[in-house]
């Protein structure tokens, strides 16, 4: 019976272990290109393709893990919180049923894509052609569908009659549309009700969509042609090898050797021991590539350190919280990445130009976040503290430093390929996996099988939900974009006003709030293609605006209803979501006025990838 249950288990992860696969797949790929190319000229056929479709599948498989487990994006599940019970039963049927509309709807679109791939004959390499990575997609949306279809209701009968019926009307929807133009109205409406009520954010971008290119009558496999390219996209695969790379340190003893090592540089004084958590903080972010997984790995080390130095509970979770949100402007940062491939902009320059900006922002977070000016009635430090001023001596320093030393090197790994010219972005993603392999399980042993898997299926739940995002977003993108949308902003804005400081004034208010209401890679999708051209119009490099649009979108980190970092220290610190918020309203006030001057001052940005390009010409 026991040996049943586990086959059973298995096959119940099937998603997750072929997310697994593909992402191995990832990893490998690359590392014998880089590693055969040399001997031979060449190395695996076509591998930068077939590596990027083997991320089409391990996106796919990735979003069906993450709605398994429960990590699809949204807003909350609002319909759980209505006292009425018969109201919440019919709001759990409406957000399930139309979830299941959204993904038939998708599933259509991705089946007329296919069929169109299919008449082509285009193969990726071996002879294995382009519509087997594409049927993936169809089946993936229709299996979506039947998960969301089969919990409106708790009765088996009320499921499949609630789920075929609804699944006939959204596979004609678009028939039925057509000589119902009112029904378009209504299905705007039913979208927002969606998304308050809890919809993933997917669906209501798909839908979205959907609804607007049915509008101007573009066929809809124009749709799941938008989350094909941005899936297949050149650089993306990065986007998960970072982050696995990441998760890799995250489950290991890294974080404890780094925390030594940040806390020996900057002493076991009080302003020491604030330093060495900002920092150390911002720069596992950058590796890590999520905010919410720093939390959730130093927030349990870094209070206790604050904590021995007596500094105030509430602005030790501030500090904890706002500093996370920070490491977004470091290399190898996952939006830094998704910026650069948006803007069509070397992601190495972006690495480069991101370097100083995040050391204004900790400096700014640490003086206006006023976590210097410590209350009058704190006690000093206790003099059995275990950090003293004697752990600046060298030793120790020097000592930590050599514990730590493969972690300080990641960073060095990830760039050094990319700067060079070796690598493309995925190779040195993939050769940073590597090393962060050889490094946690040969060296240090703290990487088992186990732990392996669980770091490669982890990947697959965080990343697989905002590659869905991603998709969908930029199909609604290129909507607004070919009805010409930015031309429009740009002419409008600038009838307002010529001057280019206000403008950026403007600019930074509007994504403060872009970044409190949207999740930070939707955004990236969404409002990058609408907003550059704009800035450019200003004369704003773009490189100048990637910093300032990013260093924006760490303040949403902060802010609900997006600001997934104030949810992540809620669990994690066991504090209510109000005080998490007053815990880091201050921090915010230092991140804005940071942006501020990255904006009137662009020298900040531009001074390092100067240099570097100046020093690099003959």
């Amino acid at each position: 019976m026991r040996f049943l249950s586990t086959q059973l288990h298995r096959i119940r992860d099937w998603d997750a272990s072929l997310a697994a696969i593909a992402l191995m797949g990832m990893v490998l790929i690359p590392v014998m290109e880089v590693f055969l190319r040399p001997f031979q000229g060449s190395g695996i056929e076509n591998a930068p393709v077939l590596v990027q479709h083997l991320g089409l599948l391990f996106s796919l498989a990735g979003a069906l893990y993450a709605e398994r487990t429960g990590h699809l994006t949204s807003l909350g599940s609002a319909w759980e919180k209505i006292p009425n019970l018969s109201l919440q039963k019919i709001a759990k049927g409406f957000v399930f049923l139309f979830s299941t509309c959204l993904c038939v709807l998708l599933c259509k679109a991705s089946f007329d894509l296919m069929l169109s791939e299919v008449s082509t004959g285009h193969t990726i390499a071996y002879g294995l052609p382009t519509w087997a990575f594409l049927s993936t997609m169809p089946i993936a949306f229709a299996l979506l569908g039947l998960k969301f279809g089969m919990r409106w209701h708790g009765d088996a009968i009320f499921q499949w009659v609630g789920l075929v019926a609804v699944s006939w009307m959204a596979w004609h929807l678009q028939t039925i549309l057509q000589d119902m133009p009112l029904m378009v109205l209504l299905l705007g409406l039913a979208l927002v009700l969606f998304l308050l009520l809890g919809g993933s954010i997917f669906l209501v971008l798909g839908g979205l969509s959907w609804v607007l290119f049915l509008q101007e009558n573009i066929p809809m496999a124009s749709l799941a042609l938008s989350h094909y390219q941005i899936t297949v996209n050149p650089s993306l695969p990065a986007l998960p090898l970072f982050t696995l790379a990441g998760l890799i340190f995250a489950n290991t003893q890294a974080a404890n050797r780094l925390s030594v090592l940040f806390s020996s540089i900057f002493g076991g004084g009080r302003i020491g021991t604030i330093l060495a958590v900002a920092c150390l903080c911002s720069c596992f972010t950058a590796l890590t590539g999520g905010s919410g997984v720093t939390i959730l790995a130093l927030g349990g080390l870094m209070l206790p350190l604050l904590n021995r130095v007596n500094y105030p509970e509430t602005k030790s979770i501030g500090l904890i919280t706002s500093a996370s949100a920070l490491g977004v402007l470091l290399a190898p940062s996952v939006p830094l990445i998704m910026y650069a491939i948006m803007a069509r902009v070397p992601i190495q320059t972006m690495f480069v130009a991101g370097l100083l900006p995040a050391v204004l922002m900790i400096i700014c977070l640490i003086l206006f976040g006023r976590f210097l000016n410590i209350p009058a009635n704190i006690s000093p430090i206790k003099s059995n503290s275990l950090l003293t001023q004697e752990s600046l001596s060298r030793p120790k320093i020097s000592t930590a430093l050599w514990d730590a030393k493969w972690e300080v090197m990641t960073p060095f790994v990830a760039i050094a390929g990319l700067i060079s010219g070796l690598t493309t972005p995925t190779e040195g993603a993939a050769l940073t996996v590597a090393y962060a392999i050889f490094s946690q399980a040969l060296v240090h042993r703290e990487l088992h099988y186990l732990q392996l898997k669980h770091c490669l299926i982890q990947s697959a739940q965080v990343i697989g939900g905002i590659l869905l995002i991603m998709g969908m977003a930029l199909g609604l993108t290129n909507y607004l974009i070919d009805v010409g949308i930015p031309d429009l902003a740009s002419d409008w804005v600038q009838s307002i006003t010529t001057n280019k400081y206000v403008f950026l004034l403007a600019l930074n208010v509007f994504l403060f709030f872009a970044g409190a209401l949207m999740e930070i890679y939707a955004a990236i999708v969404v409002l990058v293609p609408l907003l550059l051209p704009l800035a450019m119009s200003y004369g704003i490099d773009p490189i100048h605006f990637g910093i300032i649009f990013l260093a924006n979108l760490e303040m949403g980190f902060l802010c609900p209803p997006a600001g997934m970092n104030i949810y992540f220290a809620s669990a994690v610190f066991k504090k209510s979501i109000s005080e998490v918020v007053r815990s880091v309203l201050p921090a915010l006030g230092a991140i804005f006025i940071g942006t501020v001057i990255l904006s009137w001052f662009p020298i900040w940005v531009t001074a390092l990838p100067q240099f570097f390009l100046s020093t690099s010409q003959p």
